[in-house]
């Protein structure tokens, strides 16, 4: 895995949606940019996970698990004192905090207003923001990430269209970039030269 300078906090609410925590992680373990997260993030999302009944209490469990093996660089101590300090919305000031620790520019997550007030150089942005970022930082990249995202599901299996229907729901902007990256790599403009 590539650590990337660029160091983003991940919000529990970019990591419960299935698709859109692998096209997330997929752009972190390509070096687009560093993942960091608290214990509390991640309990969160596993919380999140279970009372949505998306997960049981012990597949949640396996998957925090999984996620700090994957990313055992990504995980950050918060003191609660810096907690206490920050000004965002009370829900949220513990994802504040751990951007500060972090020395993160970015919180990814899609309660934006929940980070109005945010220490000087951190800002919160959607994902489907964020993502449009990353595929100018890399163009012809994410078409490549999703068809490897796309064929290594199988309970379901997914198609790549069926992927980027699924987190058009979440990212549409997102996955309008990425669409018309894969029909610009199918049919290039041609150039003529006089």
């Amino acid at each position: 895995m590539i650590v990337s300078p660029f160091v983003v906090v991940l919000d529990a609410n970019v990591l419960f949606p299935f698709a859109l925590r692998d096209t997330l992680f997929r752009a972190a373990e390509s070096g687009l940019y560093s993942a960091r997260w608290s214990d509390e993030i991640l309990a969160e999302t596993s919380r999140n996970l279970v009372k949505r009944r998306k997960l049981e209490p012990l597949q949640a469990a396996r998957l925090v698990a999984q996620i700090d093996a994957a990313f055992p660089e990504a995980k950050i101590a918060v003191p609660n004192a810096l907690i206490n300090g920050m000004q965002n919305d009370p829900g949220d000031r513990h994802v504040a905090a751990a951007a500060v620790v972090a020395g993160a520019q970015v919180i990814v997550t899609i309660n934006v207003r929940h980070f109005r007030q945010l220490p000087d150089g951190i800002e919160a942005q959607h994902p489907d923001e964020f993502l449009c970022h990353l595929v100018g930082l890399a163009p012809g990249l994410f078409p490549q990430l999703i068809a490897a995202q796309a064929a290594a599901l199988r309970k379901p299996p997914y198609a790549r269209d069926q992927l980027l229907d699924c987190l058009a729901k979440v990212v549409p902007k997102f996955v309008s970039e990425v669409r018309a990256e894969i029909t610009s790599a199918v049919n290039p403009a041609f150039s003529v030269k006089f």
